[in-house]
């Protein structure tokens, strides 16, 4: 039974790949249905998270630039981490309500339900990855570009899988337990702070507490992210991380999913 389970949750997207482009096509375009400027919001979101944080630190805060990142801006610094974080954080923070707003199909239409945590963790990952190309742009343009940068599509799709996972397993208990949602967003804000983004872990004096951060898989993402890009290396430690949690958090969310989801019609 484990492994017909998993043969679906891995394959549907592309046994199912009509359905699932549609599902895709239908919520990314719902986000600018009834916009005055569409699709142009992609690229002016990010534009101006830029603008306002670097405003904030550079000039409020006066926060200098990070030795230990080769005297890079601090806003470049805090940008490679919050715009992959940005991504993680909000398909993670839809999760509670991605089946309760499809009761309605879930209850009436017979199809692969294991297709919506997929399509909850696509649309925020494809809406975000826009704002991280114009940044991968500009830091080209700086000079930044190395042959190390080939990595980086790896770590963002194992960065994806360790989501999705979670996704499946946050809409999946939801169901059941609706408290969830408050708690999820609660959990979000707090993983946010213990995550590096907006400070360098280097300002954390104590090397033992230093070390804990590794159990953060985010922070293991972000600093291979500002690893690669500013100081062309990256840590063997994070990505020995990142690799295995990843693909856990992607089968066993899937599991997890699999085994309950017939329960889902009953509830609903």
């Amino acid at each position: 039974m484990f492994f017909d389970l998993m043969k679906q949750w891995i394959f549907s997207p592309i046994s199912e790949n009509r359905l699932f482009r549609n599902f895709v096509r239908q919520d990314f375009i719902s986000q600018f249905s009834s916009s005055i400027f569409g699709f142009f919001w992609l690229f002016l979101t990010p534009i101006v998270h830029i603008i306002i944080y670097s405003f904030v630190f550079s000039y409020i805060f006066q926060l200098r630039s990070l030795p230990e990142f080769g005297e890079t801006q601090f806003v470049i610094f805090m940008m490679i981490g919050y715009l992959p974080w940005i991504a993680f954080a909000e398909a993670v923070s839809k999760s509670p309500n991605l089946l309760l707003e499809k009761a309605p199909l879930i209850t009436k239409v017979m199809f692969p339900i294991q297709l919506l945590p997929v399509v909850g963790t696509v649309i925020p990952y494809l809406t975000h990855v826009i704002g991280f190309g114009l940044l991968l742009c500009y830091l080209a343009s700086q000079g930044h570009l190395s042959v190390l940068w080939l990595l980086l599509p790896i770590i963002f799709f194992l960065q994806f899988l360790f989501t999705m996972g979670i996704v499946a397993i946050l809409s999946a208990f939801c169901v059941f337990l609706r408290d969830l949602q408050q708690l999820v967003a609660l959990l979000v804000t707090v993983w946010f702070f213990l995550t590096p983004i907006i400070y360098p872990i280097s300002l954390i004096e104590s090397e033992t507490v230093r070390n804990l951060f590794l159990l953060n898989p985010m922070h293991n993402f972000v600093n291979l992210y500002r690893e690669i890009l500013l100081l062309n290396d990256f840590s063997l430690v994070n990505l020995q991380i990142i690799i295995p949690i990843s693909f856990a958090s992607y089968l066993i969310g899937g599991w997890i999913f699999m085994r309950i989801k017939h329960a889902f019609g009953d509830v609903l």
